[in-house]
């Protein structure tokens, strides 16, 4: 009996460490909402071509602000979805900014040569904005609305164009066009 007990457990065991990762996929896709949103901190920071992005310029908007460095696994294997994201939703008025932790121009640039960007990549060199945000880790990614707030928050890579995450950021730019 306890031999037939000590198999099922370790069936069991197996059967749970199975399920994890595909627990853990799913759930990746889910973009966080805040009980409250807060208003964003602004900033103003290159691009890796030089030119500068306040973020109160892009009031008005929903804006995907996304902190991420390349030498960060999840960070590139988020970026190509990040992409195709950009893609479908820079026409929607939806702004998406990846904001590089730490790192050169050049070491960006390298960077897109890999890994073909679009949209705006912008230069935290000496790390202020991060430390502005509530970031623990990367990548990091907020949802602030058009009227400046965070609204939600994803830590961890997710595919920015699986219909999910898309539905809701379109679903936070309908709100703020009520607004």
């Amino acid at each position: 009996m306890r031999c037939h007990a000590k198999a099922i457990l370790r069936l069991l065991g197996v059967t749970i460490i199975l399920l994890i990762p595909v627990a853990g996929a799913a759930e990746l896709q889910t973009l966080p909402a805040l009980r409250t949103p807060i208003p964003a901190p602004d900033f103003n920071l290159p691009d890796d071509s030089g030119n500068m992005h306040r973020l109160g310029d892009y009031r008005g908007k929903v804006v995907v602000l996304n902190f991420w460095a390349t030498w960060c696994p999840p960070c590139r294997k988020e970026m190509p979805s990040m992409e195709r994201a950009w893609r479908l939703l820079e026409q929607e008025g939806v702004m998406l900014l990846g904001i590089n932790v730490g790192e050169t121009a050049s070491a960006v640039f390298e960077f897109t040569g890999q890994y073909p960007l679009s949209f705006p990549l912008l230069l935290d060199l000496e790390g202020k904005v991060v430390k502005d945000y509530p970031v623990t880790g990367l990548p990091s990614t907020y949802v602030i609305d058009a009227a400046g707030n965070i609204t939600h928050r994803a830590i961890g890579s997710r595919e920015w164009d699986d219909p999910a995450l898309l539905k809701i950021l379109r679903a936070i730019k309908a709100a703020g066009n009520k607004s």
